[in-house]
């Protein structure tokens, strides 16, 4: 009987301890905490031309890693992308691409589609100059008064 009470007990303790674990609220990456951002508030079209201020992310998994760089749009489709080296060069983002997927790179919302690798990274490019402006809260209404 004993036995059976600090069994019980043990996978009670093992089985909360391992709640506890998964229930903790995961730190965002630098890609999940500028997609929240534009998915807010939303973003502006993204004309052709050559942008100097995006931000290029690659993620493998729940690792992500951001960078600043360059990236060229025609036709509303992005083209070819760019980081900024320490030293202001930049080098062009050249990966062995899944199925074509740097081709035909649609923007939406400012941010372009998923280019996979096929090591399974995704890349994509961020434009943060075009997140439209935060809108005004709405005014609260006084609480009543007793005049």
């Amino acid at each position: 009987m004993i036995k059976s009470i600090l069994i019980a007990s043990a996978i009670t303790i093992s089985t909360l301890q391992l709640q506890s674990q998964t229930d903790e609220p995961r730190e965002l990456n630098c890609y999940n905490k500028w997609s929240v951002k534009f998915d807010e508030r939303g973003a502006e079209e993204v004309a052709d031309g050559v942008y100097t201020d995006v931000i290029i992310t690659s993620r493998t998994g729940a690792k992500a890693n951001c960078f600043s760089g360059k990236a060229e749009v025609s036709g509303h489709k992005l083209l070819r992308c760019y980081i900024i080296l320490e030293d202001g060069t930049y080098e062009e983002v050249k990966r062995t691409w899944k199925n074509n997927s740097n081709k035909d790179v649609t923007i939406i919302n400012g941010i372009s589609s998923s280019m996979v690798t096929v090591h399974n990274e995704l890349i994509n490019v961020l434009w943060p100059k075009k997140i439209k402006a935060k809108k005004a809260a709405a005014k609260k209404a006084p609480d009543p008064t007793d005049d």
